[in-house]
């Protein structure tokens, strides 16, 4: 089984997004998760929601050692299907007959890809990024960023696919 699975959460899966993480995922012969068909409710201090997708999905994600999570950026954050994800994480922390699951992310290495119509990545998105993999014990493997201003060119982002695929080799 391959070590790698990819994450992604984006309003249109075949966008820029969805193009970037389908190429990696060809270089790195690995799965993707799309979030957004799924049933992913927000987190609920009631824990209402615990027979939706999140932890067969999460059950699945358990089986990796790296994540890659990807997302556009949105007004300086991830897109609101990456959060809710994120935020669900929490079940694993409130709810006692889940915190050992919660605890096998430990030690897991966490990747970050995103497309934005900018060039430089603001640090409010990449920090969310990480200091969420900083608090569930996780490692930060690295990001790749490509600015899709004029749309998704690949050949601007040959040198930046092939450096972030070298990380996983």
């Amino acid at each position: 089984m391959n070590k790698t699975v990819a994450i992604i959460a984006s309003s249109r899966r075949n966008g820029n997004t969805g193009k970037l993480i389908d190429w990696i995922a060809e270089e790195l012969n690995i799965d993707i998760i799309d979030l957004s068909p799924l049933n992913i409710s927000p987190f609920d201090y009631e824990h209402k929601n615990i027979d939706d997708d999140f932890l067969p999905i999460m059950n699945r994600i358990f089986k990796y050692d790296n994540i890659i999570f990807t997302s556009p950026v949105y007004w300086f954050s991830m897109s609101a299907q990456m959060k809710v994800f994120i935020d669900r994480i929490s079940d694993f922390l409130s709810i006692e007959e889940l915190k050992d699951k919660g605890r096998k992310l430990r030690g897991k290495v966490g990747y970050v890809a995103s497309t934005s119509i900018s060039t430089q990545l603001d640090d409010s998105f990449i920090d969310s990024f990480t200091n969420t993999f900083k608090y569930l014990g996780m490692e930060f493997g690295g990001f790749i960023h490509v600015n899709c201003k004029n749309g998704f060119n690949s050949a601007s982002y040959q040198n930046d696919v092939k450096d972030f695929v070298e990380k996983f080799k």
